[in-house]
């Protein structure tokens, strides 16, 4: 019964597999595997203290069980309880000296905690004691680049990229950090290799066939295809926030709103407000005083269950956002998207449509990466996100009938290190009433 409940669970069938490990410990009250792995699930299934206090009853009757402690860990870590992740950690590696997935999942609690010399040293000793392992080389390659002080850093990423890929040739998470690091590097012709060949082990896959275009292997896209900002995004969600706000210094969302209040006056809740591509909702609580109505529109469902637990939103849906704005004419007061049109070369379309969606005088608002000069092409650039001038902006809102336009520079995040450079978009639509 019990291998019937794993292999369930393993395939993914939740129900079954649930019904299962409750049927063994009916059968066998108390039973360690059950209980453990029974608390696995309930935290995959959105009852975490459920499973805290299983494993733990688990713990209780197998106390030197590693396994167990490293997934009690893996809950507290999820939950954003570190101390706790970091004490359930030490105690795997206490019961099993070489446990290579406490041991890597202990460094990157003392990262999230910025404890990074004792990080590093936890990288560096999994490396030592797993030196075929692809994990930890690719571990490593993500610190380096994650913590960048000089230039040296990303070329020791480089080859610990390298490394996975040769201990694991299956690894693409390895192919995939490869390829970004040597853009990053301005490798271009290297990072089209990593791309290609990532994509001869996954033809259907639509990040690498994005990534070819950005690096120059293939001719650019009008915008990014739906797969690939929900296969990005839905991958990224779980450390979204920490990443953007912790490493890359990202303040699009409070730049972005905090022009927008400067035309909106002082809040009052009584506007209806679209916050369009959303992600994990962080301008939501900047937005929310002058909303009577805070709607969110996303293509990954994981970042809107992100967005969800942060609250503050009316209704989320998970939709394409030109066509989500074409099903709601004159739905909105206001339209705000912070680094969601960076994912659109073309933004005429999407424009007219923001302008359907918005009532007489409502306004929009959004951030773009900038572009110097006055080309009337947007261009794609080798980060996966699209760069516009100042000039075609000004000329697709005003086919899209919006007026007041103000376009402002703003360093929106970092890259390497240095400020990527934006525009901060404000526009009325044209006619009476709100604005």
């Amino acid at each position: 019964m019990l291998r019937q409940a794993v292999e369930l669970h393993r395939t993914g069938q939740l129900d079954a597999a649930e019904a299962f490990y409750r049927r063994a410990l009916q059968t066998q009250a108390g039973q360690p595997d059950a209980l453990h792995f029974l608390g696995v699930l309930c935290h995959q299934r959105g009852r975490s203290d459920e499973g805290i206090r299983l494993i733990r009853m688990a713990l209780r009757a197998t106390p030197l069980h590693a396994d167990a402690h490293n997934n009690l860990g893996n809950i507290h870590k999820e939950t954003g309880e570190l101390a706790e992740a970091e004490a359930c950690y030490r105690q795997a590696l206490a019961c099993h000296g070489q446990h290579h997935d406490a041991l890597s999942n202990l460094a990157l609690v003392l990262e999230t905690q910025e404890r990074f010399e004792e990080a590093l040293q936890a990288y560096v000793k999994l490396l030592e004691e797993a030196p075929q392992l692809s994990l930890a080389h690719y571990l490593m390659g993500m610190y380096l680049r994650r913590h960048v002080n000089e230039i040296g850093d990303l070329e020791q990423a480089v080859a610990c990229f390298r490394d996975a890929i040769r201990c694991d040739a299956s690894n693409v998470r390895a192919l995939d950090a490869l390829g970004v690091t040597l853009y990053m590097l301005g490798r271009q012709d290297e990072a089209v290799g990593a791309y290609r060949d990532w994509l001869v082990r996954e033809p259907e896959n639509p990040v690498p066939r994005h990534m070819l275009a950005a690096c120059g292997g293939e001719v650019a896209p009008p915008r990014a295809d739906d797969a690939y900002v929900r296969e990005v995004f839905d991958r990224f969600a779980e450390s979204f926030d920490e990443q953007l706000l912790k490493n890359l210094d990202y303040r699009a969302p409070q730049v972005l709103v905090g022009a927008l209040i400067g035309v909106l006056g002082v809040a009052e809740g009584a506007l209806d407000v679209l916050d369009a591509g959303c992600g994990t909702g962080l301008c939501g609580p900047l937005i929310r005083p002058h909303a009577r109505r805070l709607d969110g529109v996303d293509l990954s469902g994981g970042m809107l269950d992100k967005a969800r637990l942060r609250g503050g939103y009316d209704e989320l849906a998970v939709a394409e956002l030109t066509a989500y704005l074409q099903d709601h004419p004159e739905a909105w007061d206001v339209v705000l998207s912070a680094d969601t049109l960076v994912y659109f070369g073309d933004l005429a379309e999407v424009l007219a449509a923001t302008s359907a969606a918005l009532r007489a005088g409502g306004r929009v608002a959004f951030t773009l990466e900038a572009m110097e000069g006055d080309q009337d092409r947007p261009v794609l650039a080798s980060s996966g996100r699209y760069r516009h001038a100042r000039g075609y902006v000004e000329r697709v809102l005003d086919a899209a009938g919006f007026v007041e336009v103000s376009i402002a520079p703003s360093a929106l995040r970092k890259e390497v290190g240095q400020p990527v450079n934006g525009w901060v978009v404000l526009a009325r639509k044209r006619g009476h009433g709100f604005g």
